[in-house]
């Protein structure tokens, strides 16, 4: 075979390949630029729909200021009642209300009888009481069980243990209820034995309510 023509003919083969790989360069270059293109149209296309469905901030501000609740809704509302005597016995629960500066614990909406320890809800609806407990160890307590109920409204059972030295007891109890010009007691019972050396912290002891519709 003639050697000259082989090397033509290979050649011819390089060059052939040499213009593939220009042309599918070529090629890749505008798809990839094409894509590009297309993508941040789309991008552009979701931004001035979501702006346009977006509502302006001002009106955003505007319907948070009138969905929020007026404070002083909210105090008349509302009620807590501080537990006065750290001691565990059989009786009607001493309370009283806390004072804020010139503003107290006690809504408008209710009425507080301190000398009868009765608290009174003017307004006819569905409210939502509590009652939170905190009660200390001195020095070898006695088991039991702390009874404190509102009428029969809500009664809360606190079992007490055997302890040695002084360790908390805490507890929270509450429902959600109908009442309609109820006046309301809240009363301590106790075991005939007592609970030796235990007591009631006046911090974090009390009883609260909020009016709900």
């Amino acid at each position: 075979m003639d050697a000259e023509s082989l090397q033509k003919s290979d050649r011819r083969r390089s060059r052939c390949l040499d213009v593939f790989l220009v042309v599918s360069i070529i090629f890749l270059f505008v798809a990839l630029t094409a894509v590009a293109a297309g993508g941040v149209i789309t991008v552009r296309e979701l931004r001035s729909k979501l702006d346009s469905t977006r509502p302006p901030v001002q009106f955003e501000t505007l319907k948070q200021s009138e969905d929020t609740p007026d404070p002083a809704y909210k105090m008349q509302n509302f009620v807590y009642l501080e537990m006065t005597s750290s001691k565990l016995e059989t009786s009607t629960v001493p309370l009283a209300q806390v004072f804020y500066g010139a503003s107290t614990s006690v809504g408008s909406n209710f009425m507080f009888d301190q000398k009868q320890n009765s608290l009174t809800p003017l307004k006819a609806g569905t409210y939502f009481l509590y009652i939170d407990l905190n009660i200390t160890c001195n020095h070898n307590c006695s088991k039991g069980v702390l009874t404190v109920s509102v009428d029969d409204k809500l009664t809360c059972e606190v079992k007490l243990p055997d302890l040695a030295d002084i360790t908390p007891v805490t507890r929270k109890c509450w429902t959600v209820m109908r009442l309609d010009g109820q006046k309301l007691f809240t009363q301590m019972t106790v075991p005939k034995a007592g609970l030796k050396n235990w007591q009631l912290e006046l911090k974090g002891s009390g009883i609260g309510m909020f009016h709900v519709a």
